[in-house]
Order: C-alpha cells, then structure tokens, then sequence
C-alpha cells in the first residue's frame, strides 16, 4: 500500500495506533508521523562532518532502541531520517544553498519535467564537507537497512498491516 497522505497527522499517534503507518517509498510521512518526528528531528544535523557523525549515530541508537521495544513504525521512522540526512546532504553538496529546483511546485504538473515539474539547477562544484556529511548518513543508512532484526520486523509488520 502506498503511503496515505489523508490521514490526520496532527492528532495520530502512530505508536498507538501503527496500523495506520505505511512505509511507503523512501522518506515519505518523515516529518509528518508522530510522535517519531518529535522524538528524532531535534538529532536530526548535517551541517559538517563531526555533526553529522553525532547525528547519524544518535538516531542509528534511537533505531536500535525502538527495534529492542519492537517499535517498527519508531525504527522505520529513523531508518527515513538517515536517508534524510544522506539525500539532503547530497543536495547541499552538488547545489550551494540547497536549492535543486527552479521556481515554486506548480499546481499542474502535466507535461512538465523535474520534481513537481520544475527544471533541475545546474550543479555546482562539489562541496566536500558536505559530501562528507553524506557518506556518513548513507553508512548508517545502509546499515539501518540491512540490520537484520529490522529486515524481520518489516516483513513482520507488512505482514499484519499491508505494505
């Protein structure tokens, strides 16, 4: 099942109620499902390498923990903040200031080009703190993703509760 973006995010806590979660493609729902969000955010840093390596394993050590009280809507939830913190230190490496895309998200997307139809910015060179930053998040990432108590409590829980 597709990530639901009807839902009431507002007033979900999916810890109570993590039939409601779906995981989704990549980082969707990663700062909307609470109260992971509230939880994770503030560790949530990549400005430089050493912040990054802080951050990375302070929310690698929240994804242990929420796997330990099998917590998966908690582990998936951070497991979505590593990759957070690799694509957008990504982003800050090839474009200066972060900005990827040209003009604001239209509201018609037909026959346009780009994410929500807007042209992609010449990349700058790269910027090698911030590409830094990024190995770090992707490590963590790659290890979130293979960690083996996570891989069964996702198949466990898109067992009970649909993809």
């Amino acid at each position: 099942m597709p990530f639901d973006y009807t839902l009431d995010f507002h007033h979900t806590d999916f810890r109570q109620h993590p039939e409601l979660y779906r995981v989704g493609k990549g980082e969707q729902g990663v700062l909307l499902v609470e109260p992971y969000k509230s939880e994770i955010l503030p560790h949530w840093r990549f400005r430089t390498p050493e912040v990054a390596q802080e951050s990375s394993e302070k929310i690698y050590a929240l994804f242990e923990a929420y796997l330990r009280d099998e917590d998966f809507v908690g582990a998936d939830m951070a497991r979505k903040f590593l990759q957070m913190g690799y694509t957008r230190a990504r982003r800050y490496a090839n474009h200066r200031g972060g900005k990827k895309y040209d003009g604001p998200v239209p509201t018609d997307k037909k026959g346009q080009s780009g994410a929500h139809g807007r042209a992609e910015l010449l990349r700058a060179p790269e910027d090698a703190t911030k590409a830094e930053a990024a190995r770090i998040f992707k490590e963590k990432w790659d290890a979130a993703r293979a960690y083996p108590p996570y891989q069964e409590q996702k198949a466990s829980f898109e067992q009970r509760y649909g993809k």
